[in-house]
């Protein structure tokens, strides 16, 4: 306390001059519109810079929930996408889609690009009710099947693996092929066993055929890059570049076909 005392007693011009400035200032910005306007604005904008940064650093740290609430919401548009009429023919205008699938948000932990049979890991697995079969896609386009799962994972044999063929479509056309991988670029995969009828050209976009009870119809893949006659030349041999980054995978999400058992079921009376 003494101390305080001696600092005032040393210093007591200029405190004496610092509050007489003040209240100086007090007086002139409520005496002056202009500057108690300028007085506002500078407060409000050091305010605005605190509260900002305050701001920056929760979003920060609330990006995971943030992401899930993304994910979950995606999944929810790709429903009601996929679940709905693709066909735009005026004959079936009334004719709800007979094919229902539930999608599932997933997260990759483990994404193998560099081999010739690659593979992806998946944090969705039995408990999730995930199983063998179930297509899965990102946001840009399709990923892969996933042919085995444990309690709480799954693995996805990727689109880059030379044993994966899907069943595509040209979708100016609807010419179908099927899908598969040569081992050599992660961005580029080959269309194989489209008939040389089929008017192909380059920048025509490839989409799944929706032929199989995995994945909806339409659901994106890539371009054509370029095209050429195979040996028999009956086919055609495309090149198609992906418009997924299969190099860098992180949010995918798992399509579950509801009605897969009963049209399987059906087919097999019906081969009977």
């Amino acid at each position: 306390m003494q101390q305080i005392i001696n600092f005032i007693i040393r210093n007591k011009n200029f405190l004496l001059f610092l509050l007489l400035f003040g209240i100086g200032l007090i007086f002139t910005i409520q005496s002056h519109s202009y500057h108690k306007s300028r007085f506002v604005n500078s407060a409000n904008f050091l305010s605005g810079g605190v509260y900002n940064s305050v701001n920056n650093i929760s979003s920060y740290f609330d990006l995971r929930a943030q992401n899930q609430l993304l994910a979950e919401e995606n999944k929810r548009l790709n429903e009601l996408l996929f679940n709905s009429k693709t066909d735009n023919d005026s004959t079936t205008e009334h004719i709800p889609n007979t094919l229902n699938y539930a999608y599932t948000a997933a997260n990759v932990i483990r994404n193998n690009y560099s081999l010739t049979n690659n593979f992806l890991l998946v944090n969705r697995g039995k408990n999730d009710s995930i199983n063998e079969d179930f297509g899965v896609i990102s946001t840009l386009g399709i990923v892969g099947i996933i042919d085995g799962v444990s309690n709480n994972y799954a693995r996805v044999i990727s689109i880059l693996n030379s044993k994966s063929s899907i069943s595509v479509t040209l979708k100016k056309s609807g010419h179908i092929g099927s899908l598969t991988w040569n081992g050599n670029s992660p961005n580029i995969i080959q269309l194989i066993d489209v008939e040389k009828i089929a008017p192909v050209s380059v920048g025509d976009t490839i989409v799944t055929s929706g032929q199989s009870l995995i994945f909806p119809k339409n659901i994106p893949v890539g371009t054509v890059l370029n095209s050429k006659l195979d040996a028999t030349e009956n086919f055609y041999e495309i090149d198609v570049k992906l418009f997924n980054d299969m190099t860098s995978i992180e949010h995918v999400y798992i399509i579950k076909n509801t009605n897969k058992k009963e049209i399987e079921t059906l087919l097999e009376n019906t081969n009977e």
